[in-house]
């Protein structure tokens, strides 16, 4: 390959994973809460699934992840499926015993360096999935998210040895219940937090993330400069109809589903929704980074931006596209067309990340070196490992 094929610095992985320990939304949740928050239950002989608000979530095909798929399974599906095998035979062959590096830190920090990986930051894989099913029990959604935050500082810990920075689940849905894990975090010395890119659901009905009721969390998120990601979750979309009843939110399926584009309908609502709230005027320090929502919606929403700002003549201080790019990093999947991204937000506002060790991701996390042949050598290191590097830095107003 080129001299890219050959680079040898430093990575910071913007997208890794843990996979929760069984006690992970139960160790610290009150017994007269359990009911509507987390259990566990055994059915259809002896599998064990858990209850998410009194209710079976069938989100993940196995919660306990053991066994679990390898990291990059499938790969090749999304390569163009050259073989064309079905997901479920590349997820079914590749079936192994829990690896420790996946719920421990010790073995995980190991991993990370034996990968060639200077830090990552760290996502839930659950985690992300049950807000959804909580939005009509606020108290739930709040006792649910302080008990997994509490576990994640424990068996984590958010900013552990300078390689890994785990995120505290946020949810707005109580901005009282926000502001206060926003401080208890901070004192954690935590780097980033995570949200899903979804409408918030409160008391009072749902409402964009930059309704002014929100505005005393942005506040103090401003003022302390941390990094807010959005990370693919679990969102009501409407299909319109469409394959109203598919669960393949994920697209692997055996058929395609109109279900598949609500990844980016989400994202790109989350994020348009921001800037008509002018949420960046009222709150110039906020970093918002976008993680596993892929590039293939920028186009569309840099457009809109743009015509936007010519209809409504007067409603922007500043031109919204320009905004856009000052207060977004986008991180594309590893087989989007990485060039166009950053033609379209600017070199210093991609990031790149392996998914690693889920079976969507790459195998290996340096294999995110691969896909940049077409890349300026100068971008190179800024987008595997500046740019996220920098915003794991917190910059106080």
């Amino acid at each position: 390959g080129s001299t890219m094929s050959k680079y040898d610095g430093e990575i910071f992985d913007a997208d890794n994973h843990y996979y929760e320990s069984p006690d992970a939304f139960t160790r610290h949740v009150p017994k007269k809460m359990q009911s509507r928050c987390v259990e566990w239950i055994e059915k259809d002989n002896g599998r064990r699934y858990q209850l998410v608000g009194g209710r079976i979530n069938r989100a993940l095909g196995n919660p306990t992840f053991n066994p679990i798929s390898k990291p990059g399974v499938l790969q090749e599906s999304f390569k163009g499926n050259p073989r064309n095998v079905s997901s479920a035979e590349l997820i079914g062959g590749s079936l192994e015993p829990m690896p420790p590096e996946y719920m421990d830190r010790d073995a995980r920090v190991a991993r990370v360096e034996e990968q060639g990986i200077a830090a990552a930051w760290l996502f839930p894989t659950a985690g992300v999935l049950y807000e959804e099913p909580l939005e009509h029990d606020i108290d739930a959604l709040c006792t649910t998210f302080s008990a997994f935050n509490r576990w994640l500082d424990e068996d984590w810990g958010l900013t552990y040895q300078d390689k890994l920075f785990s995120a505290p689940y946020i949810s707005l849905a109580d901005v009282d219940w926000a502001c206060e894990q926003l401080e208890w975090a901070l004192d954690r010395d935590a780097r980033i937090l995570v949200m899903r890119p979804s409408a918030v659901y409160t008391r009072n009905g749902p409402r964009n993330p930059g309704h002014p009721d929100f505005d005393p969390f942005w506040a103090r998120v401003n003022e302390a400069g941390v990094t807010v990601v959005t990370h693919i979750g679990a969102t009501k979309h409407s299909s319109n109809g469409y394959d109203e009843r598919s669960a393949d939110v994920l697209g692997l399926g055996q058929r395609p589903t109109i279900a598949n584009f609500h990844r980016t309908r989400n994202i790109n609502d989350f994020l348009a929704s921001m800037i008509f709230d002018k949420l960046f005027e009222r709150f110039p320090n906020l970093r918002i980074a976008s993680v596993e929502n892929g590039g293939e919606f920028l186009g569309d929403l840099i457009r809109v931006l743009g015509k936007t700002r010519e209809r409504v003549g007067g409603y922007f201080r500043d031109d919204p596209v320009e905004t856009f790019r000052n207060h977004v990093w986008i991180n594309p999947f590893w087989e989007d067309d990485i060039p166009l991204v950053i033609e379209q937000m600017g070199a210093d506002r991609v990031i790149l990340g392996s998914d690693w060790p889920h079976m969507e991701g790459l195998a290996q996390p340096r294999d995110l070196v691969k896909g940049l042949d077409d890349i300026a050598e100068a971008d190179v290191p800024k987008i595997l490992f500046d740019n996220t590097a920098s915003l794991n830095q917190r910059q106080p107003a």
